[in-house]
């Protein structure tokens, strides 16, 4: 499976990150994400599977989206396409886009059926760390407690390490434990999928993320872990007996269950694909010049252990057209 579709989920992301750079900057979040959503919608419909978005973005702040539990891929016309879990962010950090500031992209993660967790689009509570921390934080431990562990797996002091928090109303006492206990803190306005990629990548320079943020972005970010050997613990937030509701008819039966990387991410074969629309720290965002459109993206594989950074030019089709080498 991984081999015969990274390819069509990558041109997927594509094409819905250059319908939405056409909106960058223009001040409106609604039209940013409304155009990716119908980009990606058209797109998936196009491949050879029969798919089923388990999670996905939109319903917490009624926004444009995919649905959780909408049918995607093209007719198989007797022929036997493999079933498809998607997770998906058609277009995360639509204020980003919306105002050209950096980090936006374009996402998805696809498994074999039953391979991605199947929940309603909530909040969740998180911790996010790479590699050399696996293992080494729990959620409901104190803060100073798990940067402690974090900075003795990386063999460093706790005010050398960088962790990455949504700057939101809701992590003010969460801020001020970070603070308190001697670690650097980057407060983002959004892009906790993107921040998270960030902790399980050498060299980056960020060494965890905490906080709340969006299930289906814990889900993909889940995804991209699992190739990536890092981890996230994570909780959903069923605050309301609707939430817990509708969890429970999804097949959750726990609602107070802390998940790991591979409970959240649970597929044999895992991709997880994603394109920049704006500029960021893993990818650069969409160009436009005068023969095509340039996109760069990010293609993981979990079992063949592939993970590709992939630079195209998308070339305009008229017979004079040059490619331009940078």
């Amino acid at each position: 499976m991984e081999l015969e579709l990274s390819l069509e989920f990558l041109r997927v992301v594509e094409e819905a990150a250059v319908a939405a750079s056409h909106t960058m900057g223009e001040g409106n979040a609604h039209k940013s994400d409304q155009v990716a959503v119908e980009a990606m919608r058209q797109s998936l419909d196009q491949v050879p599977i029969r798919g089923t978005i388990v999670i996905g973005e939109g319903e917490r702040d009624e926004a444009p989206m995919l649905y959780i539990g909408e049918k995607l891929g093209a007719a198989d016309n007797g022929q036997a396409y493999p079933e498809v879990d998607i997770a998906v962010d058609p277009l995360e950090g639509t204020n980003l886009c919306a105002t050209g500031a950096p980090n936006s992209i374009t996402v998805l993660a696809a498994s074999e059926k039953g391979g991605l967790l199947n929940a309603p689009d909530c909040y969740m509570e998180k911790i996010i760390v790479g590699p050399s921390s696996k293992g080494a934080v729990e959620l409901g431990a104190p803060v100073k407690d798990n940067l402690k562990s974090i900075a003795r797996r990386l063999d460093r002091k706790i005010e050398d390490l960088v962790v990455i928090v949504l700057d939101r109303p809701r992590h003010k006492k969460l801020i001020e434990d970070i603070r308190g206990a001697g670690a650097r803190i980057r407060l983002i306005g959004d892009g906790d999928l993107s921040a998270g990629i960030s902790a399980a990548v050498l060299g980056t320079g960020v060494h965890a993320v905490m906080g709340i943020g969006g299930a289906p972005e814990g889900v993909l970010t889940a995804a991209a872990l699992r190739c990536l050997n890092g981890e996230i613990i994570a909780r959903l937030i069923l605050d309301t007996p609707e939430l817990k509701e509708r969890a429970a008819a999804m097949g959750i039966k726990d609602p107070n269950k802390i998940y790991n990387t591979q409970e959240l991410a649970y597929g044999k074969n895992i991709i997880f694909a994603a394109t920049g629309v704006t500029d960021g720290n893993l990818l650069r965002g969409v160009r436009f010049f005068g023969e095509g459109v340039r996109t760069h993206s990010l293609v993981m594989t979990m079992t063949s252990a592939k993970v590709r950074f992939i630079d195209t030019v998308h070339l305009e089709r008229r017979p004079d057209v040059k490619v331009r080498f940078q």
